[in-house]
């Protein structure tokens, strides 16, 4: 009897870690069929996703057009990868903006306490309490449409989770032994800081970046779809929705071709997301 209790639980462990590597590994082949198709999208496209053939516009999915053609005779398929591109490019410039100004503000004052905490806490405070979306419509509105100033929009109003989160874990960590450690060998001040208390905020930092993403792509397909985004013709899977959004009732394949590749994305990255979060946040075990 002993000896079988003792099986179940060598046996339960694995059992219980099945899901949480299933659910990383889906995402992360999600995500590497994303990447490649972006990467190899000349090699991938059948047509030119510029080229504009009015004769076979609006026509529906066979086997010359597989995803259809737009209202300018434009190749979905083919538009549809090479949207990939803006897409990722936009996202990648979002965590590359927001995931270190985050982390900056909330290591600084979880770990300097005192005014300077509670200015930075507030200052993070008002941006977190703006809403995303209309704060990055606004900014665009100023600045033009882009990529460039859509990632700025969108960075402006994305790391303050990012700071939050930061300034939690660097409370838990300021008196802890492990710290104790290093100050009684003389490290102190930024070196502390960013030497050993950032390396152990980075493993939460990058299951929330995952995590976030799905969103991130959402606000950016939210700009391009109200014109905000990368501008026509480059290939953009939320202009191209808004384009469909005209012809939706009769020639559904034109917005349905750009809204699945957007679920694809975010569901790769959510299900990532949630890997990486089972696989490297300790409070969800391993």
């Amino acid at each position: 009897m002993t000896q079988n209790l003792t099986d179940l639980d060598s046996v339960a462990p694995s059992r219980r870690r099945g899901p949480r590597f299933t659910s990383l590994a889906i995402g992360g082949t999600l995500v590497a069929i994303l990447l490649l198709a972006a990467l190899f999208a000349p090699l991938l496209a059948p047509f030119d996703p510029n080229a504009q053939l009015m004769s076979a516009r609006l026509l529906p999915p066979s086997e010359l057009h597989w995803l259809g053609t737009d209202g300018f005779g434009r190749d979905l398929y083919s538009r549809v990868i090479y949207g990939a591109r803006p897409t990722l490019l936009l996202v990648s410039l979002i965590l590359v903006l927001t995931i270190p100004f985050g982390l900056l503000v909330g290591i600084c004052a979880g770990y300097l306490g005192g005014w300077t905490e509670r200015v930075l806490m507030r200052f993070t405070d008002i941006f977190l309490s703006l809403p995303s979306l209309v704060i990055a419509l606004a900014l665009v509105a100023m600045l033009g449409p882009g990529l460039m100033n859509g990632a700025l929009a969108l960075a402006l109003t994305s790391w303050p989770p990012f700071a939050r989160q930061a300034r939690a874990e660097t409370l838990a960590l300021r008196r802890s032994d492990y710290l104790a450690a290093a100050r009684m060998q003389g490290i102190n001040g930024l070196r502390l800081m960013f030497g050993h208390i950032l390396p152990l905020c980075l493993p939460s930092a990058v299951v929330r970046a995952a995590l976030s993403l799905g969103g991130i792509i959402l606000s950016a397909a939210g700009l391009g779809f109200l014109g905000m985004g990368v501008q026509p013709p480059t290939a953009e899977w939320g202009s191209m929705v808004a384009e469909g959004s005209k012809v939706i009732f009769d020639q559904w394949w034109v917005a349905a071709a750009p809204g699945g590749a957007i679920l694809f994305a975010s569901l790769a990255f959510n299900l990532t997301g949630d890997g990486l979060r089972d696989r490297l946040d300790t409070r969800h075990g391993n």
